[in-house]
């Protein structure tokens, strides 16, 4: 399974998001879009947003912390 989170290093909700990755053992990918300008556009281009968190499970894309949702696309 692939997890990718786009953030930037002042949103709580990427934090928020991030924490409940680690407490449930899930694996995933950070991408800092403040500082990497490609991943912003990939970003940007998958969402339609600018706003993050952006979380990606297996092309799944989600927009902000959406726990339901990001546990939908995760089968739990």
């Amino acid at each position: 399974m692939a997890v990718r989170i786009y953030t930037t290093p002042s949103c709580v909700y990427c934090n928020k998001a991030k924490q409940y990755f680690r407490e449930n053992h899930i694996s995933f990918t950070e991408y800092n879009v403040a500082n990497d300008m490609r991943r912003a556009e990939e970003m940007v281009k998958k969402s339609g947003q600018m706003g993050v968190p952006v979380v990606d499970v297996n092309g799944k894309i989600i927009v902000g912390f959406n726990q339901p949702e990001i546990e939908r696309a995760l089968h739990r």
